[in-house]
């Protein structure tokens, strides 16, 4: 495969798979030694505060993947209108993005509304065909 081949939704594909990763990477931060890695989910069972939250953060993350990457799937083998499809696979990656700054950040309501909004995002993809 050549990278040429990748639209702008493939790679925001690749990002939001990244994305867990990094809120894993934000609550192990400053706290998270070798010893730890023995046992890191017992290590994150004790975590509080925004290092609890950014670990949830990192499940929710793992949970939306799926549908992400299926509508994205669908919408190019049904023929989605690629502007629209790239379009819309970025404004859910910074929807993503800013869910996980507030879930960090312990801003419950606008949290929820984000992630309302990055849902509402993956079904107009599926729906995107022509």
């Amino acid at each position: 495969m050549t990278l040429s081949l990748l639209t702008i939704a493939y790679w925001c594909v690749l990002v939001a798979c990244v994305l867990p990763y990094l809120a894993a990477w934000i609550a192990k931060a400053g706290s998270f030694g070798p010893r730890d890695n023995l046992h890191p989910r017992e290590w994150a069972s004790k975590q509080s505060g925004w290092r609890a939250r950014a670990n949830s953060a990192q499940a929710n993350s793992f949970e939306g993947l799926p549908f992400f990457i299926g509508a994205v799937i669908i919408a190019h083998q049904l023929g989605a209108a690629q502007a629209r499809l790239d379009m819309l696979a970025v404004a859910y990656v910074v929807l993503r993005t800013i869910y996980l700054a507030l879930y960090i950040r312990g801003i419950g309501s606008a949290r929820s509304a984000v992630w309302a909004l990055a849902f509402l995002v993956n079904i107009a993809i599926l729906f995107l065909a022509r």
